[in-house]
């Protein structure tokens, strides 16, 4: 699971990113709101932990351009704006959950582990992407009718995929995701698993539908595009 926390505040911030660490969460950190949102509409990110008085644009604002965006991951706020009025307005323009500080980080922690629970199980068991389907609760792929043999790894990838369809996925957060950030995603083991998955989904002749994106990552792109 990989977690954005936007928070500006010199210490709190590091402290966070570090307390989640130690739960084995991928932690990245944003000081100013500007490089939160741009951060969030590039990574696919499983939850954002956003401040609400951030520089340049606050909380309130990026929440509203993400949901803007159509970007669906949890947001929880965490801010010492405690009144009603911002409780309210934090959780109108898309926020999933409210923190006021201070707090105590056995109850963050916590939370994060609900919104991340609550976001798995609205998750449709079936991915499907043109003639590809899997099934996440069987752990069972198809490309068409034929079915696929996939290594845990090699499920774990396309599974990922997936769930990012079109989207263009550098290799960190490959690395990040599929592997937990133990394969170091300047290594070649990301292109070896891609060639293994693209192999299983070519194996009868079916279009190529895992695209590289040179100096960047992969992208799963439709045959006709």
């Amino acid at each position: 699971m990989r977690i954005l926390v936007a928070e500006d505040h010199p210490s709190l911030g590091p402290d966070i990113q570090r307390g989640l660490e130690r739960f084995h969460y991928v932690t990245d950190l944003a000081t100013d709101g500007e490089d939160a949102l741009a951060s969030a509409l590039a990574t696919p990110y499983d939850l954002l932990i956003l401040d609400v008085m951030l520089p340049s644009l606050d909380g309130f604002e990026v929440c509203r351009r993400l949901r803007s965006a159509h970007r669906t991951l949890p947001i929880l706020f965490l801010t010492a704006r405690g009144e009603i009025d911002d409780r309210v307005r934090g959780l109108d323009l898309g926020g999933d959950d409210y923190l006021v500080k201070p707090f105590v980080f056995r109850e963050l922690e916590a939370r994060v582990r609900a919104l991340l629970r609550r976001e798995k199980s609205a998750t449709s068991a079936t991915l499907q992407f043109e003639d590809l389907t899997l099934d996440t609760q069987t752990r069972e792929a198809w490309r068409g009718s034929r079915q696929l043999t996939l290594s845990s790894r090699e499920y774990a990838l396309l599974e990922f995929l997936l769930h990012h369809p079109r989207q263009v996925l550098s290799r960190e957060t490959i690395a990040d995701h599929v592997w937990d950030g133990e394969a170091p995603y300047q290594s070649n083991i990301i292109d070896v698993y891609i060639r293994y998955l693209r192999n299983k989904l070519c194996a009868s002749g079916e279009p190529d539908v895992i695209q590289a994106i040179r100096g960047v990552g992969y992208q799963l792109k439709g045959k006709t595009i």
